[in-house]
């Protein structure tokens, strides 16, 4: 393998993540306006999109909102990443065998309509066996070294040891540690153990970059609950668990915040800090209009790698304000915010906030109670990968026969209704 710029020294440290773009987060995905997300997210300094297979039309969605004229005539296509993934199937099929893996790239390469990928993650890899994994993760390194259109090759999963565990032997066994290990949910306001247990072993195992991804624990920490879809009430948070962030929630209430606003500050901002040694040095998107930016200009310093997920045009503005704030309270933020053309006192605004969004996590956490730290089982009890359970004469179906019978249920474009403008009241005041 030839010599290569590891990922830390070029990712972006905010990822717009399209889980969103899917039929779990939203009734109807072919309703959003991604095209107008996409190149928004672009327009203000977003350069990295992190989808996958699993995700329904998410690789669909998002490669043509990146095929758009204006997107290929204003951001050439090395100005900015994408991240899939491989082996997720269905949400009880898995497949990691060299010949999905061949082929689920090569169609994500369709979809995305991209001669490359930048990163490939083997997703939820705590449903098949290490063995598994390690034959999916030679098959995607043959591929980067062969043909090309792979740039770098990672793992994704909820369970943290599984994770540890799989980066450790891929090190040990293959002589290359991984590039990426992207973990959800485990650095949130309900569980901090991806800072606590996660991260210093997977550095030692020589994984580059650790993404913090689901920084609401997949919609739990929201003060209406959990998200439902098409899919309805898919979540395998448990009632007390429920219970406890509802209690949570009121208390945030009682200090006239919510939920969610105190979460993805709190996640994003102690990440920055938490994930610094497994982060990143690409482009901050700190707010500066049409100019590339750099990590010199908050600093030079890695900050933690956040996966953030909309659905809306006020939801990334808000996150990304969210964001911008975040960079202005850094060691030279205030410069960073003069450049953006933002407020006089920016940097002090942010550490103040800081301050007090910390407070209030200390409180969301003496709700939680027991539950704080808590992850759930995943899988859970009695799991079985369909796909190995099923007759060989079935392995001969074709990916577009199967995509079909995976995608049946859900809305086409064709079937979705006509785009209606956003509802005031989804609005929510993040800061």
């Amino acid at each position: 393998m030839a010599q290569k710029t590891p990922l830390s020294a070029v990712l972006p440290p905010l990822i717009f993540g399209t889980a969103t773009f899917n039929h779990q987060y939203n009734k109807d995905p072919y309703a959003l306006d991604t095209n107008g997300l996409v190149q928004t997210a672009l327009e203000h300094g977003i350069r990295a999109f992190d989808t996958s297979p699993y995700y329904g039309p998410s690789e669909s969605l998002l490669g043509a909102a990146l095929a758009t004229p204006y997107v290929r005539a204003s951001f050439p296509r090395e100005e900015y990443f994408i991240l899939t993934k491989v082996g997720r199937v269905a949400s009880e099929e898995f497949d990691y065998s060299p010949e999905w893996v061949r082929a689920s790239i090569a169609r994500s390469l369709q979809r995305l309509q991209t001669p490359y990928l930048d990163a490939v993650y083997c997703h939820d890899v705590e449903f098949v066996s290490e063995d598994e994994v390690l034959t999916a993760i030679r098959e995607l390194r043959r591929i980067r070294d062969q043909d090309g259109t792979i740039r770098y090759v990672g793992i994704s999963g909820y369970p943290l040891d599984v994770l540890c565990r799989l980066a450790e032997r891929v090190k040990q066994e293959t002589g290359e540690p991984l590039d990426v290990v992207q973990s959800y949910a485990n650095f949130t306001l309900q569980n901090t153990t991806l800072a606590t247990k996660g991260a210093q072993r997977l550095q030692s195992a020589g994984v580059d970059v650790v993404p913090n991804a689901s920084m609401l624990g997949m919609g739990l920490l929201r003060h209406d609950g959990v998200p439902l879809g098409s899919l309805g009430d898919w979540h395998p948070a448990n009632d007390e668990l429920r219970a406890a962030v509802r209690k949570a929630s009121d208390f945030c209430d009682q200090h006239d915040e919510r939920l969610e606003v105190i979460a993805m500050r709190f996640a994003m901002e102690s990440w920055v800090a938490a994930g610094a040694a497994v982060g990143s040095r690409g482009d901050p998107a700190s707010g500066v209009p049409w100019k590339r930016e750099s990590i010199d200009d908050v600093g030079g310093k890695k900050l933690g790698v956040s996966v953030m997920g909309v659905s809306t045009a006020a939801e990334l503005q808000k996150t990304l304000m969210v964001w911008r704030s975040i960079l202005d309270g850094l060691e030279n933020g205030q410069q960073t915010a003069d450049t953006a053309g933002r407020w006089k006192r920016a940097h002090e605004w942010s550490l103040n906030r800081k301050r007090a969004v910390q407070i209030l996590a200390e409180g969301v956490q003496e709700c939680l109670g027991e539950w704080f730290d808590y992850a759930w089982d995943s899988p859970g009890k009695g799991f079985v990968n369909q796909r190995g359970a099923k007759k060989a004469s079935e392995k001969d179906k074709t990916l577009k026969g199967k995509e079909a019978e995976a995608e049946a249920p859900w809305l086409t474009p064709a079937a979705s209704p006509e785009l209606k403008p956003e509802s005031a009241k989804t609005e929510l005041p993040l800061r």
